[in-house]
């Protein structure tokens, strides 16, 4: 038998653990690996040879357990861009040295767009180098953007917590009778489909969010500003829901108009600060009581609200991506397809990594409302099974019980 690795990497979510764990219980399952070792923040773990021995935990179902409903990545993460090996080849020979070193033969990455990025480039290198490897991916995001996947781990959970936010932050601000505008700016840089979730506000009969804006269509100020004023002459208080990316028709974001021009490993520029630039513009176009709330760290660690659904598919993705390993499939994705909205029923199935790295699945325009402030019953309707579910997450001391792996 042959031993695995497994790593994280990129923007933690409330259910990556439980991806994981869906690998861990198919080792645990099939017998036909022998040691398990997790990397140490990501890729970067891998080429310093920062690996840890998780065998210990696949007998301990309590450790498990706990382990599914922690948030954040028990493994560490990473932002690392690997460059194409014709280009530097230097890390690809660490990563193989670490792979002899441990006796490895599976690796299967967990993480977003850049993670799959790295499960190509990876693949492509061993194919190329007549190395036996067998390298696959298992998607994560909150921002739902990965192609070749009906939805990503991770997206249901942010959806569900930003929904009961939305909701509970209208019971709020409905308790005033004075003209206010409160901004909620959601996670989002291109792709919208975590600032939709906000529309499920409105499930029970809360008024919810009045105003939804997505990234995807072009951002009008002086359309948003007779917006705001329509629905403060049909009620008080109003509640805004915005992506950070939303930007004008020229292509900038809203949010440069108070922040700086910084950016991260990757080049992308850091665009938190919409809901701030927009608050700043209607005190000074209405004049009204108006307040901005960055919703930020918050959606993707909110492990006491995550959806069963997701928890459960991440677990079952986890199992899927550690099965087409073990049956030599590298260079691929697990995925979720969707075979029905009621009743809700998937299937998971592999895909080409390469279909889905440096792609980007955004929210298709017909699922906007034609004003550009809402979105529509067919969206409602993909997204309403996703937050479906309550976790039994487990309380010590009044708060939940967390695990960590080193």
């Amino acid at each position: 038998m042959k031993n695995l690795l497994v790593a994280q990497s990129g923007g933690p979510t409330a259910a990556i653990n439980a991806t994981l764990v869906g690998v861990l219980q198919g080792v645990r399952a099939n017998g036909k690996v022998d040691q398990v070792y997790g990397a140490k923040n990501g890729i970067e773990g891998v080429m310093k040879d920062q690996l840890i021995d998780l065998n210990s935990i696949l007998q301990d179902t309590k450790a498990m357990d706990t382990l599914t409903y922690t948030p954040s990545s028990a493994l560490g993460t990473c932002r690392y861009k690997m460059k194409d090996w014709q280009v530097d080849e230097e890390p690809y020979k660490r990563i193989i040295e670490t792979f002899r070193k441990y006796d490895i033969k599976y690796f299967i990455y967990i993480g977003g767009n850049d993670s799959m990025d790295t499960v190509d480039k990876l693949s492509n290198y061993c194919k190329s180098e007549n190395y036996d490897f067998i390298i696959m991916g298992a998607p994560k995001t909150i921002d739902n953007d990965l192609n070749s996947t009906d939805h990503s781990p991770g997206f249901g959970s942010a959806a569900k917590y930003i929904a009961t936010t939305v909701s509970e932050l209208s019971c709020d601000i409905g308790a005033y009778d004075i003209p206010a505008v409160t901004i909620v700016e959601i996670m989002g840089r291109n792709a919208g489909w975590l600032t939709a979730a906000a529309a499920l506000s409105r499930a029970n009969g809360h008024p919810g969010a009045d105003l939804i804006y997505l990234c995807e269509k072009p951002f009008d100020t002086t359309g948003f500003i007779q917006d705001v004023k329509e629905k403060l002459a049909q009620k008080a208080g109003i509640l805004i829901a915005v992506s950070e990316g939303i930007r004008d028709s020229n292509g900038t974001y809203i949010s440069e108009h108070t922040s700086s021009n910084a950016v991260d490993n990757f080049g992308h520029k850091y665009i938190a600060g919409a809901a701030r630039a927009l608050e700043q513009l209607i005190r000074s176009e209405i004049g009204c009581k108006v307040r901005s709330i960055e919703l930020n760290l918050m959606q993707r660690s909110a492990a006491h609200i995550t959806s069963e659904t997701d928890i459960i598919e991440s677990l079952m993705l986890g199992q899927k991506a550690l099965s087409c390993a073990l049956d030599q499939e590298t260079g691929r994705m697990a995925s979720i397809r969707r075979i029905s909205d009621v009743p809700y029923r998937v299937e998971f199935i592999s895909v080409p990594v390469s279909e889905v790295a440096n792609h980007e699945k955004l929210v298709p325009l017909d699922w906007i409302t034609p004003d550009g402030h809402d979105i529509t019953e067919e969206f409602i309707a993909y997204l309403k099974p996703l937050i479906q579910g309550e976790t039994n997450i487990k309380y010590n001391n009044g708060i939940p019980v967390h695990m960590k792996l080193y």
